[in-house]
């Protein structure tokens, strides 16, 4: 099936039930209807519609990329189109970059451009709000050890925070009663058209989920008062995983410093300075945020949290580990050096992954012995190095198994840079002063 242009067709948000409905179509002939129910906050007496409003239309470009892969096209048309210039070029760099893992899976040249159209005229808003000196925090919870990092050095600060999620709110509850901070539910429904069309033929691949959840987290914010969106990105997610024909491919490139940077002008440019969005992890790599999940809030979320990306996809109404794909033999490796081997083999329901032989070629990769590193979440290679050489302790017999060498300077605990305001890297520094 080919199409000509893709069609970003009307938004409409119900302020009396937080439903959002987002309209899509390849040439008015194939149409997409995505539904968002986001929570709204009954002690909010007022929010700011404009703002909303921005904030909704902003997400209704970004959810696109969900439906805009499945068939190329030769251009794009938004109705009553609100992009300025500046936006504009930052939708085309977002899907460009954000596609790219998908252009590798289907063959596609990634130099393709991706134009949106966008209406003459610069607002600039930079000027015209004022930043707040009584941030009110609103952290994305995932269900892995990342967020619970961010939420729980956050707690005792003094500072307001909530915490929300997308989808998975059945298996999610345990861990968000364990947190115990206000959380927000939002759920997000892919048309089922899309599925159709991807059993009929059309391209599919992985898009930039956090872009998504960024936009989506800012529209909650907005929703419950919140002058803060916290996410929980390393620094080590700016790592590309390969070139594919002379560009870098990054699978977290939505998490990367790049994309939060960014975003943060994209922010300032459609809000002033009036709202912030940043990652509270940013200076950490992911072994290090292992080590000190491990070391204090492991016992605390032992049953209740997981990092797998296919914990989400079980039947079951609780958190799991499949104990069989790139994200879970990075997590067992990385936990390796901080736990007891029978605590990390309960914890993935009496597997050992270091010991599993069907592993052995992801934990090549994961080590840069050969082939790419795996198109998951997972550390720099350098990190799995580090981990798997603190990991011969107990498994000597790995040795021989996996050679590597690691730069004699590396070290996981160093400090990288940031993109947070002031204020909030102040504690971030005492809380891992602590450590």
């Amino acid at each position: 099936m080919k199409y000509d242009k893709f069609i970003f067709n009307s938004y409409d948000f119900n302020y009396e039930t937080g439903r959002l409905e987002l309209n899509y179509s390849f040439d008015n002939e194939l149409k997409f209807k995505e539904i968002l129910n986001f929570q709204l906050d009954n002690e909010v007496s007022e929010i700011n519609k404009a703002d909303l409003d921005k904030a909704l239309f902003n997400l209704y470009i970004m959810a696109g990329i969900s439906y805009y892969k499945a068939y190329e096209v030769n251009s794009i048309e938004i109705m009553n189109n609100k992009l300025t210039k500046s936006d504009a070029e930052f939708f085309s760099d977002t899907y460009s970059k954000g596609l790219r893992e998908y252009y590798f899976i289907n063959k596609l040249d990634p130099k393709k451009e991706i134009i949106f159209p966008f209406e003459q005229s610069e607002v600039n808003l930079k000027e015209q709000t004022i930043s707040t000196n009584d941030p009110y925090l609103l952290i994305g919870i995932g269900g892995g050890k990342d967020s619970l990092c961010s939420v729980e050095s956050l707690k005792d600060t003094g500072i307001d925070i909530a915490t929300w999620s997308l989808n998975h709110k059945e298996q999610l509850e345990p861990l968000v009663n364990t947190i115990g901070t206000k959380h927000y539910f939002v759920s997000r429904e892919i048309d089922l058209n899309l599925i159709k069309a991807n059993e009929d033929g059309a391209l599919n691949g992985h898009v930039p989920i956090s872009a998504i959840l960024a936009f989506a987290g800012t529209v909650q914010a907005l929703l419950c008062g919140r002058t803060d969106l916290v996410v929980s990105n390393e620094k080590t997610a700016s790592e590309p995983n390969f070139e594919y024909m002379g560009v870098e491919v990054n699978h977290q490139y939505s998490k990367s410093k790049e994309f939060e940077k960014k975003y943060q002008e994209f922010l300032e440019d459609n809000f002033g300075d009036s709202f912030r969005y940043y990652s509270f992890l940013r200076p950490l790599t992911e072994l290090r945020i292992a080590e000190l999940f491990v070391n204090t809030y492991l016992e605390k979320y032992m049953s209740v949290f997981s990092s797998c990306n296919k914990a989400f996809k079980l039947s079951s109404n609780s958190m799991s580990w499949c104990g069989e794909c790139p994200k879970c033999a990075f997590v067992f490796l990385a936990f390796t050096p901080f736990v007891e081997m029978e605590k990390l083999e309960e914890l993935f329901g009496g597997k050992n992954l270091l010991k599993d032989s069907l592993l052995e070629k992801t934990y090549k990769e994961l080590l840069g012995i050969e082939g790419n590193k795996p198109l998951e979440c997972v550390g720099e290679i350098k990190e799995s190095r580090s981990a798997m050489r603190m990991a011969f302790d107990k498994y000597p017999e790995l040795e021989d198994k996996y050679a590597f060498d690691i730069p004699s300077d590396y070290d996981y605990k160093k400090l990288g840079s940031d993109l947070m305001p002031e204020e909030i890297k102040l504690s971030f520094d005492s809380w891992i002063s602590q450590f």
